[in-house]
Formats: structure tokens, C-alpha cells, sequence
């Protein structure tokens, strides 16, 4: 998907483009895309690196030509070996997701570090993430937050993202909750989603910031908004325990749902509770089992526990039915 998504980068220096090149980016923005291949071909022959990475992407969008990841990769490559840093980065992609080459996490790596040190902030993050993941190189975490710091300091969200993570949780580095907040706000402000939720839980918790149960709220409102089953659940809780806002049981139910029907295995236990109580929701010991029993099976303990609880007040036809209810149900994407 990330591929699918680029766009063309229009770096105007007369020293790359060429008439062919200029040409073809006018046809490719009056949509004319069989001109514009055939406009790219012309100059990507000739080694013209801009021309070679626009090609790239007419193979990867099936614009003008049919879709083809191999010819893609065959352009990008010859843009990248130029030094094209875009170029670089998607190679990179393309070998670590294994689209027309074979999945190559080590070839993948060195893609990214040459695009990495021409300070591509995406590049930086990807290269960032082999480092956490200890995919293409040995694990090495002071590798991931160097790399996740230069691409945050370019202000990639992911990446600032990350380097929060790493100051909250303090594995890697000395653990500095001021400092996560900061990276998670940058992040939260360009729309990502995990950062609005998690500085939401800072806020909650009173943790690098002052205590403020209104703007957890807002930031967890905005994450939930865009269907972070995380930020859902916690929403949920509180409308439910009326913290920094008024105690609403049934917005507190729909926003555990809109999170237990993504497989989010607090939100099943909450739902259940609000089942077994009748907060929100009319009394329904079935519906109750079958949130517990999908967050049990989820890995959650308690819901486990609640399960078994909440059995002893149901008959058994009602437990073969909340079973059957279990057996049908499948997980919604947001």
C-alpha cells in the first residue's frame, strides 16, 4: 500500500531533467499516462535518473502501462544506483516486503542506509525499525533510537512516534516521560493516531505533564475518531467512570464495541461488565460470555475468570448459545 501511494517527486534542477522529462511530466498531469511512459522511457534509456525513478512508479501504479513490480524494481534500481535517494528508500521496500525481487531483509538494509545517509527522514525510520527488529543486521536498539532521532528530527511522525516509546519506556534509553510527551505531541499533531492515544494515557496518568483528565480526553478522542481500538477503549472508560467528563454508560458501551468488535480484549472484558451489570445496555448474561470468551481466548486471563463467573448464573442452553455466538464471530477493520 505504501507504494501504491507515491507520488512523483518534481525536483526541477536543469541539471537532471530534460526536455523528455519536462514533457512527460505535462502529460502525466493532463493525464495522458501512455505519453508520459513512453516520454520517460525515452530519457530513462538515456540514463536519466528522474526519468528512471518516474518510470518506476508509472510500473508500480499500472499508469499507462500494466501494473509489473519486476519492471518497477528494474527502474527504481537504476535510479537508485545513481543515487537517487527516493529511489534508494523504495528498493529498499521493495526487498524487504518482497515485491518483484525476492524478500531480502540484508539488501533491504543497505538500500535504506545509502537513502538514510542523504538524510531521507523515511529511509531513516525504515533503516530505524531493521535495527529494532533485528531484520537484515543484528538487534541493536542505541542503532534504532540514533536513526529514529535523525528521522523525528525531520519531523517523520512514525519515527517521532517511536523515539517517544523509547523515552516512556526507558529499555534503551534513560527513561524521560517530559520528553516522550514531547515526541508523542509532534506526532499527535500530524494525525498519527497511536501518538494521540498514548499521550492521551499521559495526560491521564499525569505522567511528564500535569495531570488532566479533559485532555486526555481530547487527545484519546481524536485517535478514536479515526478507529484506534486502543483509544476506543479507554475513551470508553472515561465516559464510563465519568472522569473529566459527564458519566455516560451507553456512549461508554458503543465506544467498547467499536473496540471489542477489533478483537481489542479490554474493551471485550469491559462490554462484558457493562452485560453482566446492565450499565448502558439491558442485562444479558449470553452477550456477557461471549465478550469474556473471545477476550479469554484473546490471551486475556480475566476474561477467562469472568467467563467462569458469569456461567454460574446461566442455564445450559444459554451457554451453548453464547459458545455458538463465539464460534460465528469475526473481528471488524476500522
Amino acid at each position: 500500500t505504501y507504494l501504491l501511494a507515491l507520488t512523483f517527486l518534481f525536483l526541477f534542477s536543469g541539471s537532471v531533467f530534460g526536455d523528455d522529462v519536462i514533457d512527460g511530466l505535462n502529460a502525466y498531469t493532463r493525464q495522458d499516462y501512455k505519453e508520459a511512459v513512453k516520454l520517460f522511457r525515452l530519457s530513462a534509456e538515456r540514463g536519466n535518473t528522474l526519468a528512471q525513478y518516474n518510470l518506476g512508479v508509472m510500473y508500480t501504479q499500472g499508469l499507462g502501462v500494466p501494473q509489473d513490480d519486476n519492471k518497477a524494481v528494474k527502474w527504481y534500481r537504476l535510479a537508485a544506483e545513481q543515487g537517487h535517494a527516493e529511489a534508494q528508500l523504495i528498493v529498499g521496500v521493495m526487498y524487504s516486503n518482497g515485491q518483484g525481487v525476492p524478500q531480502d531483509f540484508k539488501e533491504s538494509v543497505k538500500w535504506y542506509s545509502l537513502s538514510a545517509e542523504q538524510k531521507n527522514a523515511k529511509a531513516q525510520f525504515n533503516l530505524g525499525t531493521m535495527y529494532d527488529q533485528g531484520k537484515g543486521v543484528p538487534h541493536n536498539g542505541m542503532r534504532a533510537f540514533k536513526w529514529y532521532s535523525l528521522s523525528a528530527d525531520r519531523g517523520y511522525a512514525k519515527a517521532q512516534f517511536n523515539l517517544g516509546e523509547m523515552y516512556r519506556e526507558g529499555d534503551i534509553t534513560t527513561q524521560d516521560f517530559k520528553r516522550a510527551v514531547k515526541w508523542y505531541r509532534l506526532a499527535g499533531e500530524q494525525g498519527l493516531a497511536e501518538a494521540q492515544c498514548n499521550l492521551g494515557l499521559m495526560y491521564e496518568n499525569g505522567h511528564g505533564v500535569q495531570q488532566d483528565y479533559e485532555e486526555a480526553i481530547k487527545w484519546y478522542r481524536l485517535a478514536a475518531e479515526q478507529g484506534l481500538a486502543g483509544a476506543q477503549s479507554n475513551l470508553g472508560l472515561m465516559y464510563e467512570s465519568g472522569k473529566g467528563i459527564m458519566q455516560d454508560h451507553k456512549e461508554a458501551v458503543r465506544l467498547y464495541r467499536q473496540s471489542a468488535e477489533q478483537g481489542n480484549v479490554l474493551a471485550q472484558k469491559y462490554l462484558g461488565v457493562m452485560y453482566v451489570l446492565g450499565q448502558g445496555v439491558p442485562q444479558d448474561y449470553v452477550l456477557a460470555h461471549m465478550w469474556f470468551s473471545l477476550s479469554g481466548s484473546n490471551g486475556y486471563k480475566d476474561g477467562v475468570k469472568n467467563k467462569n463467573l458469569v456461567e454460574k448464573k446461566m442455564t445450559p442452553s444459554q451457554i451453548e448459545r453464547a459458545q455458538d455466538m463465539v464460534i460465528n464471530w469475526k473481528p471488524k477493520t476500522k
